[in-house]
């Protein structure tokens, strides 16, 4: 392992490198990005590397590839390589490759009958090899194992630093096995996450052709005779096999792809790399986008490659209506459903957040739509279309004309939607009157030349404030009003001295570039406190996700934080044991799903897919229902119904998404911690049962052998003298005793369990409880010496005489068990605050180390020799105890030996014993007379 300051050296390294790159661009490096690269290199530095050989089907030679890779690591590099579980399947030449390489010995587990054979993973750390061979990831291990899936050793070996080989096949793979099953008929229900493919560091097809495939599965190479046939009519025909094997390349060059983002990323390129296509198409609220969606997804499809809807806020202020918005959102949904992604960037210019995305993705078509209006617009306020295909460089732009009559749709103009409001334009012209007014003054008191700059200040004002429009006119009313009241000749548009229009040029110039930048920081502004928003609601969220485990808590949390981020009544759905949904949590409290939503969400949670309101199917729902799942699992339903009964925006819905699966994470953990318990338990229970059987067979057995043993020569041998005869009926007796111990010991602690305990107190003075103990005890104990100390003052406990008896007597029981003979044992009495405390105490061999508090466990036994019980003398006194409202504690005593406190409180106050009645006077004169 690394020192401290290898890490620290390596860490170094990394950043300047990094950094290096990033400024021979000149460009700031990302200190986010940069830190979470340096903590994954780290994280991985310490986890062994993992291969899978991927094939997509069974026989295609996984395990062959795997071992002669393996072969060639040992022979050629040297490398240490173990096989920790390959199976040869019975191919000769698949065993005949494991030859020559170590072995390690397979965990044997014994389950209903069968012995089954298991990879021994504590063996595996213990050996720690350089690199381990695990065959078939998928596998799921014998009940009893420390984890229930073989892909989940593979993690605890990766952990530890061990380099492991491994092999799948494609329809094991989490996402795919829907389309697995689609295609083949056959659900597999063997399965590994989709996250243990994104960890390897390698993956290695095994491809060979179908019809070779056939070819071994008809020569016995893949299963035996009567199950090839089988295969052959299901599973392996021809068009199963190569549907499969695209499905398998695909998933392989989809993590080729990631590995070659995460290298780019990692070295700052931005150049596009063409290694694959990838689409992105620019959307917005104009008709024509529809048609721009839709060439893309069918280029897309035509070049089976991934695209993106790109949507850049940069829209002015106040400008877009709600038919505008209204109609990106149907273009957005419209690209999700043709099988797009979505995403909504914010920057300055369109073109550099066009580019920028483009580059950071490796996209290498770009795909726009034919400007609709006039060249003068492109003169004012520049070409998109130029700015976009001037900067693409290496990536190939598609300039694609709209739908027709795009400009218009029913007649209206595009935008016409929005109304235009006059106020803020009235608010302007009051700004510049203000600014004529202050101006006004400050001349009639001030010889001040030029007050140009007050028209400045209004602009300024008004584009925080109003917008673009508006600070346009404050501009163009400024230069108007300082022409007509200030220059000479005043009070007329004329002007004497030419210079004054360099002014007024200036003055407009500048109040619209404030204008500009002003809106353009006002909008920044907004888009980062609504990202500041969306961001402190995740937070607030998965704070509160990570505080429960029950699912009732979960989706108290979900419908509380989305009813208060979405402004709508939420409800969470899920489904019980039988299929059926169920209401789980709703806000506001109360609130009932009705039958019509209820119906949504039902199709939503079988299809998977989003449904209601805003969406493509059943829109005329007052809800939205979201699911609720990881991977192929389905955990329930998320209904939204907005108060507004509009619907969601599609920056709303992308939170709504991140909603859902911080709930569907947080209701899987609960499901997790749930199983965890419940396994807990069962190994508990388990444990439990066996100390039991190992413990009352063995204890049980020895009584009954000695009375069996007694009473049989009782019956056969006549010959027996009297004191024979006599110490054999003793024998019975006590061997009867003890086993009726046994029993109560057992019985007790059942009912104590069961909480059947019922207490029958009565005021009683200790003193009597502790003799009776001694009294029953009387033949066990023998001369066994027991000191006693009561102070004289003790009032009367509200106790249970003989139940808080037995706890003395399984205390002396013990001492008399565990102490030699000459040990005294010592009781000690003393009253506080109400409460009794009483400490018996011996010196024996005293407890084991470190087990006073597991002494108090179930069938926990000291390793004293020749010392047999079942270990529940102690637990039985602690439950009695706390039945009295009272406590015990174990202790090492001081100077050797073993100490018990029982602390109970009194019971309230003790009724007053009566007084002895006087002796009559004749007894006392009889008395002195003798």
């Amino acid at each position: 392992m690394r020192s401290r300051s290898a890490e620290g050296e390596a860490r170094e390294r990394l950043a300047a490198h990094v950094m290096s790159e990033r400024n021979e661009r000149g460009e700031r490096p990302d200190p986010d990005a940069l830190l979470r690269r340096v903590q994954e290199e780290e994280a991985r530095a310490h986890q062994g590397k993992l291969k899978v050989f991927f094939g997509f089907a069974p026989g295609v030679g996984k395990t062959y590839r795997m071992l002669q890779v393996a072969r060639d690591l040992v022979i050629d590099q040297r490398v240490e390589v173990v096989v920790g579980l390959v199976e040869t399947h019975r191919r000769p030449e698949t065993a005949a490759m494991v030859l020559g390489l170590e072995l390690l010995p397979r965990r044997q587990v014994t389950y209903r009958g069968r012995v089954l054979e298991e990879l021994d993973l504590d063996a595996a750390l213990s050996r720690r090899p350089k690199v381990l061979l695990v065959d078939e990831l998928a596998h799921t291990n014998a009940p009893g194992s420390r984890h229930a899936k073989r892909w989940q050793d593979v993690l605890e070996l990766l952990d530890a630093g061990i380099d492991v080989l491994t092999t799948v096949n494609v329809q094991h793979v989490e996402s795919l096995n829907d389309v697995v099953a689609q295609i083949t008929g056959v659900r597999v229900r063997e399965t590994i996450p989709d996250k243990i493919l994104d960890r390897a560091d390698g993956i290695e097809v095994v491809d060979i052709a179908p019809e070779e495939l056939l070819q071994r599965l008809a020569e016995g190479k893949v299963y035996l005779p009567d199950q090839a046939q089988r295969a052959a009519d299901h599973f392996f025909q021809r068009g199963n096999l190569l549907a499969l094997r695209e499905l398998a390349l695909r998933r392989t060059a989809q993590h080729v792809d990631e590995d070659v983002q995460a290298y780019r990323e990692r070295h700052g390129v931005s150049v596009t790399w063409p290694a694959g296509e990838r689409l992105l198409v620019c959307v917005g609220p104009a008709p024509s986008s529809g048609r721009l969606i839709r060439a893309a997804a069918r280029m897309a499809a035509g070049l089976r490659c991934p695209w993106v809807a790109a949507y850049v806020e940069a829209a002015p202020l106040g400008r877009q209506g709600d038919e505008d918005r209204a109609r990106l959102e149907a273009h957005l949904r419209l690209a999700e459903s043709l099988g797009g992604a979505v995403t909504r960037l914010s920057a300055g210019r369109v073109s550099e957040s066009l580019l920028g995305y483009a580059r950071r993705n490796n996209v290498t078509r770009l795909i726009i739509g034919k400007p609709t209006h006039s060249r003068v617009r492109d003169r004012l306020r520049g070409s998109l279309l130029d700015e976009v295909v001037r900067g693409s460089g290496d990536i190939d732009v598609h300039v694609i004309s709209g739908d027709a009559g795009g400009a218009r749709e029913g007649g209206k103009p595009r935008g016409a939607g929005a109304p235009i409001a006059f106020a803020p334009y009235g608010w302007a012209l009051a700004a510049v009157a203000v600014a004529t007014a202050v101006a006004t003054a400050i001349r009639s008191v001030l010889a001040v030349p030029e007050l140009d700059g007050l028209y400045l200040v209004a602009v300024i004002v008004v584009a925080m404030r109003l917008g673009r429009g508006p600070s346009i006119l404050t501009a163009a009313l400024g230069v108007a009003a300082y022409d007509f009241f200030f220059v000479a000749p005043r009070f007329t548009f004329a002007v004497a001295d030419g210079r004054y229009f360099l002014t007024f040029a200036m003055m407009f110039g500048v109040g619209f570039v404030v204008s500009e930048l002003t809106t353009r920081l006002r909008r920044q502004e907004q888009d980062a406190l609504a990202r500041e928003e969306r961001t402190a609601a995740l937070y607030a969220l998965s704070r509160d996700l990570g505080r429960v485990e029950v699912p009732s808590d979960v989706a108290a949390a979900v419908v509380r934080h989305a009813a208060e981020v979405f402004e709508a009544a939420v409800f969470v759905l899920r489904a019980d044991d039988a299929g059926a949904l169920q209401q789980l949590g709703a806000a506001p409290r109360g609130a009932i799903l009705e039958a019509k939503e209820m119906g949504v969400a039902r199709w939503c949670h079988d299809h998977g897919r989003m449904a209601g309101l805003g969406t493509d199917t059943l829109p005329g729902s007052r809800a939205m229902c979201m699911p609720l799942g990881i991977g192929a699992s389905r955990l329930g339903v998320l209904a939204l119904a907005p108060k507004a009964k509009a619907p969601l925006r599609v920056e709303q819905r992308a939170l709504l998404e991140v909603f859902c699966r911080q709930a569907a994470f947080a209701f899987e953990r609960a499901r997790l911690a749930e199983e965890a318990r419940a396994s807990a338990l069962r190994a508990k229970t388990e444990e439990m049962r066996s100390s039991l059987l190992s413990a009352v067979s063995h204890d049980l057995r020895t009584p009954l052998a000695g009375i069996t043993g007694a009473a049989t020569a009782l019956r056969d041998d006549g010959n027996l003298g009297e004191g024979t005869r006599r110490e054999l009926l003793e024998s019975v007796c006590d061997e009867a005793e003890r086993l009726e111990r046994l029993l109560a010991n057992l019985l007790d602690m059942t009912r104590l369990e069961a909480g059947g305990l019922s207490l029958k107190r009565d005021w009683v003075p200790l003193e009597e409880v502790i003799g009776s103990a001694l009294t029953r005890l009387e033949a066990r104990l023998g001369e066994r010496q027991v000191e006693i100390s009561i102070p004289a003052e003790l009032p009367l406990m509200w106790v249970d005489p003989v139940l808080f008896g037995q706890i003395f007597v399984n205390l002396f029981e013990n001492a008399a068990k565990y102490t030699p003979p000459e040990s005294p044992i010592v009781v000690k009495v003393r009253e506080e605050g109400g409460v009794v405390s009483v400490e018996v105490m011996d010196r024996g061999p005293g407890l084991p180390r470190g087990a006073e508090q597991r002494v108090f466990e179930k069938f926990f036994r000291g390793a004293h020799v020749g010392v047999s019980g079942v270990g529940l003398g102690l637990p039985i006194c602690r439950g009695i105890a706390e039945a009295h409202g009272g406590t015990m504690q174990a202790e090492q005593r001081e100077g050797g030996g073993a100490m018990f406190r029982v602390t109970v409180p009194l019971g309230g106050e003790a009724p007053q014993m009566p007084p002895e009645p006087p002796e009559p006077p004749e007894a006392r004169k009889s008395e002195g007379g003798a």
